[in-house]
């Protein structure tokens, strides 16, 4: 729902009515992941895609017999249906989309939603969408960290189920989960979706150089919360890094320090040092592969990073330390430009962080989605 989100509050604080598809489950080579979402106004604008064109068209003419009926719909959409070619998922795959009527009555508490996600402010949306008691399904619970609004129909199945939810909100996970009727964590009849949102994921670029102009720009476009370093005022300005959000005049390592012991460091957090200096990677790169992230990648010719390794070394870093270093950094995409080598940074985290392999796809056979 991130990426309808301000659309549909725009709609909601407007007093309109929208029906809300959102992808809760997936299986094999599906082609959205869970918590893509497409909403459909009353005037018939269409905002988001559950498919990528698969089955928006089947989606779009649920929705407004949802938003008519008043009763949410769980539909299953896949290549092992008879259907499923009608609608048009030929793709491969199966997806299960949550079908909603969405309004200031079905769900009051959108407003506080978009405060905290707006603020920075993790946050879970709840939603029964399965369940033997009809009544129950629809029935939604917000979760934040430190307190919880609604109720999903008894104590017991919230107690159960916040617990759930806030480990998947600690990950950014977002997920559907099975229960027994009343939160029976090993009974069957009842399917929760624990949508998740939190912060954006921070992408920190040490090195105020062309190539993390570029860096930024490619940060930015894929999401990433960017703030570029360098210990050099006089390269280090906000005129030259217009896509970071932030531009920070400090030492790398001292900076990266303060930020981890901030708790502002996450396992989601990616590390690009683009400075290639020893004075600046040595310190920094000490410091980023001891924490618990998701990419530490350093730039340099293979000279350099050979160097690079036994400098750090000499300063007592572990070879199960080193392993975590991606350097020279990137995939091989041949780059020479700034933008290309961008794009080669992004492929490497994008790969890492969903087991890619970097290949060409027509090279491979098999699933292309995990």
């Amino acid at each position: 729902m991130h990426d309808v989100l301000d659309e549909l509050y725009k709609r909601w604080s407007d007093g309109e009515t929208v029906g809300l598809g959102t992808v809760v489950s997936t299986f094999s080579s599906a082609p959205r992941a869970p918590g893509a979402a497409m909403l459909v106004a009353e005037d018939g604008e269409v905002v988001g895609s559950v498919s990528g064109g698969c089955v928006e068209g089947a989606v779009y003419e649920l929705a407004q017999e949802v938003v008519a009926e008043r009763k949410p719909v769980l539909q299953r959409y896949g290549v092992s249906d008879d259907d499923a070619f009608a609608v048009g998922l030929t793709c491969g795959g199966i997806i299960d989309i949550y079908v909603e009527r969405v309004d200031q009555q079905t769900m009051p508490e959108l407003a506080e939603v978009v405060d905290s996600v707006h603020k920075g402010q993790p946050v879970a949306v709840v939603t029964v969408i399965q369940h033997e008691d009809t009544t129950r399904v629809g029935r939604h619970m917000i979760v934040w960290p430190d307190r919880t609004e609604g109720t999903l129909g008894s104590a017991r199945v919230d107690d159960a189920v916040v617990d759930d939810a806030r480990g998947l909100l600690a990950t950014g996970r977002t997920a559907t989960l099975h229960y027994g009727l009343e939160g029976e964590r090993r009974g069957e009849g009842m399917a929760v979706f624990v949508n998740s949102f939190e912060p954006p994921p921070r992408m920190l670029v040490f090195g105020a150089i062309d190539f993390a102009a570029a860096m930024a720009k490619m940060g930015s476009y894929l999401g990433f919360q960017v703030t570029v370093c360098d210990a050099r005022p006089v390269f280090a300005t906000a005129s030259r890094f217009p896509d970071a959000d932030e531009v920070i005049v400090d030492w790398p390592h001292r900076y990266l320090k303060a930020e981890a012991e901030a708790g502002r460091i996450d396992r989601r957090t990616v590390v690009a040092v683009l400075t290639h200096d020893p004075k600046f990677d040595v310190p920094l790169l000490e410091v980023a592969l001891r924490l618990d992230i998701g990419y530490v990648g350093a730039m340099g010719s293979r000279r350099t990073h050979d160097d690079r390794l036994d400098r750090l070394r000499e300063v007592g870093m572990t070879e199960a330390e080193l392993d975590r270093l991606a350097s020279p950094i990137g995939l091989d995409l041949g780059a020479r430009t700034p933008e290309e080598t961008a794009v080669s940074i992004a492929a490497e985290i994008i790969a890492l962080r969903w087991g890619g392999g970097g290949r060409r796809l027509a090279e491979l056979s098999g699933r292309i989605h995990g």
